[in-house]
């Protein structure tokens, strides 16, 4: 009877247990359903729409960056922007009597007849005949007037550091990095062929470090990866370790350091 008792208990704990088991999983998929549901209800998930352009009203200047906060590179074929120094004629086909010669001041203008002052720095040549024909509009018909760029910055580029003769040089025709570094008097004793640096200006306000291993390339033979420079370009050649210590070594032991480099 006890056993028969206990038998029933045991089976009818058995059944809440399942029980319970059960109404705890009905509510969690109750839980997970109630979730779901809003979810569901509001439809694929929209895309974000990309942010607005924001709007240029400089579109017309002279960029220097790309909305990246990174340099805007200049394309290879640019033309010649006029920079302070540079001298231009201004020529009227039928009133000759406005005919001049002006040269661009360092602030940037030139200064013309009846019309004053304009700004002409960083423009292209197209740029300052379009800008000179507008201002002369209301005096002259625009297409009288011929704008031509009579005296510029000549192209050249700069060596600098353990070269012969260091300096300002002019570019005339193509030069290679190893044609100016023999321009400049070839190397020193003193100077680190393997790590000689090209900067070049990339735009106003960026300018590009390109490291160059002169030495490899003389050794192998090999010029073709000798870059051509550009108008603006300079070279600096470092000094090899060996000049960088001399000073503070022992005459005596000069011999032995100079054996192990």
């Amino acid at each position: 009877m006890k056993l028969a008792m206990f038998g029933c208990l045991a089976s009818q704990l058995q059944r809440t247990k399942l029980t319970a088991y059960r109404a705890a999983w009905f509510t969690l998929l109750l839980v997970l359903q109630l979730v779901s549901t809003p979810l569901q209800a509001q439809g694929p998930t929209a895309q974000a729409k990309p942010p607005a352009a924001p709007s240029n009203s400089n579109a017309g200047l002279h960029s220097t960056t790309n909305g990246n906060g990174r340099p805007a590179l200049r394309s290879r074929d640019e033309r010649y922007r006029l920079r302070p120094t540079d001298v231009i004629t201004v020529s009227f086909m039928l009133t000759d009597m406005f005919n001049q010669t002006v040269s661009v001041q360092p602030d940037g203008f030139i200064s013309l007849r009846v019309v004053g002052d304009l700004r002409v720095a960083n423009l292209t040549l197209p740029e300052v005949t379009k800008l000179i024909r507008t201002a002369y509009a209301s005096i002259v018909s625009p297409q009288e007037i011929v704008v031509e760029l009579k005296d510029f910055e000549k192209p050249y580029f700069i060596v600098n550091g353990e070269v012969g003769s260091p300096g300002r040089f002019d570019m005339r025709g193509d030069t290679t990095v190893t044609q100016a570094i023999a321009i400049a008097g070839g190397f020193r004793d003193s100077a680190k062929h393997s790590q000689v640096l090209l900067f070049r200006r990339v735009s106003e306000e960026w300018t590009e470090a390109k490291k160059l291993d002169i030495k490899r390339m003389l050794q192998a033979g090999n010029l073709a990866e000798d870059p051509h420079l550009r108008s603006g370009d300079m070279l600096f050649v470092p000094k090899n370790m060996i000049s960088k210590i001399k000073p503070f070594i022992p005459t005596s032991s000069l011999g032995l350091y100079t054996r192990s480099f």
